[in-house]
């Protein structure tokens, strides 16, 4: 179970949700992970057809919270060497930085990013990535999708966001994507929570805990 970044993204519950996480994390530290760190996963999808597989013969997904890379011929060799700890910080460029903060886009090749960091990359690129490391799809976050998710470039790239109601006003679902033991892969929406009428949208944003706490 991986939870890869946006399920709580600036929305009114955003202590409540990850402690809520934090604490099935306790009892299920082998189960969670709870990141915006690649990660390969091996898993299987009826998303399109003749899949890519791993040299093992594994379908397998590539979890990352952003997505993929300004250059080719990046391996998930190079992706493993990153010192996340020492690094500590993504910086504006490379590896670490492309992981977190690129996107999808429709048209081939890649493009510059509306964000002012990172860049996007079109269906071209995914297609050679997945092909050379041998990776079924590309699963990843860090975008609203008003039905909670979105299947890209084919199929080799799952765009699922799962904070509803993206800061009280987006108005977009949540999403899931969930693989089961026969290789069948299922995208949910759902949406969020009515707000407590005493309990403005956004109470907690710009002064945090000193809203929080009434200081």
């Amino acid at each position: 179970m991986i939870f890869n970044g946006d399920f709580v993204d600036r929305g009114s519950w955003s202590t409540e949700v990850v402690l809520i996480l934090f604490a099935f994390k306790l009892p299920l530290a082998t189960v969670i992970s709870a990141s915006k760190a690649p990660s390969p996963a091996r898993a299987a999808t009826s998303l399109h057809k003749n899949p890519t597989l791993s040299p093992e013969g594994f379908k397998r997904f590539f979890v990352v919270h952003g997505g993929l890379f300004s250059k080719d011929g990046v391996t998930l060799d190079d992706i493993r060497t990153i010192d996340r700890i020492k690094k500590k910080q993504p910086g504006s460029e490379g590896l670490m930085c492309e992981c977190l903060w690129t996107d999808p886009q429709i048209q081939p090749g890649r493009g510059p990013s509306k964000r002012g960091v990172g860049m996007c990359f079109g269906p071209d690129v995914t297609r050679r990535w997945t092909t050379e490391n041998k990776i079924t799809a590309v699963i990843r976050s860090h975008e609203v999708r008003q039905e909670g998710y979105q299947v890209e470039h084919n199929g080799l790239c799952i765009t699922v966001f799962s904070a509803p109601n993206y800061v009280d006003q987006a108005g977009n679902l949540g999403g899931i994507v969930s693989i089961d033991d026969e290789g069948e892969i299922t995208l949910q929406s759902f949406k969020e929570q009515p707000h407590p009428q005493n309990i403005k949208p956004m109470m907690y944003a710009g002064a945090g805990f000193a809203n929080m706490f009434g200081i």
